[in-house]
């Protein structure tokens, strides 16, 4: 008899590096629950195109993770559809910048509540399914948990706490679930009109001299859930970008 197949719940999922990340895990085999909030036609073309690979392989899921009560429904869903949960990727962000002066509640708790509430909330919420699977939690962080990036204070703020609950879960949910990071360089341009960095920035601050791509990312998450001995780890996927102020 084989052995099951990892279900994974990623949420963020469709396009990007969410949707970089299913392909690569749908492609080793994993069974997929897909959260995503907006972006419907994107989602559909995803499925549609797991789906057709393997039927009945991979879900949709649709919520506002600002909406705490959503959260739990994630997860039951989840195990209702595949009957277990091996792996939890919380991958959604909401990032813009938030000079001093202009931040406003709002500002604080949007950004919290994408980069470090909800990831928590969806941890604890998956804890007994991930225990019972001797599974595993990675979070995406940022390198800028780490360092401020000028004119985003809030959103690094927010993504610090994230790298601490990744460090605080990997002792609490120890030793039957491993938690670990990926701190992601820079990897897309933004969407947001005033970007962070700019191409001579990357290329003159990386030791790679290059952007990296959601590929990069996929492959890490690939790594983390097979290593068995490693938790409590953020891992910068950067291309040497953090060894530069």
């Amino acid at each position: 008899m084989s052995a099951p197949r990892p279900v994974t719940l990623i949420t963020g999922a469709a396009k990007r590096i969410g949707a970089t990340i299913a392909r690569r895990l749908h492609a080793e085999g994993h069974c997929l629950a897909l959260h995503y909030r907006n972006s419907a036609n994107e989602m559909q073309t995803l499925l549609e195109a797991l789906n057709h690979t393997r039927p009945g392989s991979a879900i949709a899921l649709q919520a506002d993770l600002m909406h705490l009560d959503s959260l739990p429904a994630l997860i039951h869903q989840t195990i209702d559809a595949f009957g277990r949960l091996d792996l939890l990727i919380n991958n959604a962000s909401g990032y813009y910048a938030t000079p001093i002066g202009t931040v406003t509640p709002e500002d604080w708790d949007t950004l919290f509540a994408s980069n470090a509430r909800a990831p928590f909330f969806l941890s604890q919420a998956a804890a007994p399914h991930l225990r019972q699977a001797q599974g595993a939690i990675i979070n995406i962080v940022d390198i800028y948990a780490e360092r401020p990036l000028p004119g985003h204070p809030v959103y690094c703020m927010a993504k610090a706490a994230l790298a601490m609950m990744t460090r605080a879960l990997a002792v609490e949910l120890g030793p039957e679930v491993r938690v670990n990071g990926i701190a992601p360089g820079n990897i897309l341009w933004s969407e947001n009109p005033q970007k962070a960095e700019t191409l001579a920035m990357v290329e003159e601050r990386t030791t790679l001299r290059r952007q990296g791509c959601p590929e990069d990312i996929a492959q890490m998450v690939s790594q983390l859930y097979a290593s068995a001995y490693v938790s409590g780890q953020i891992i910068a996927v950067d291309g040497g970008r953090s060894l530069y102020i």
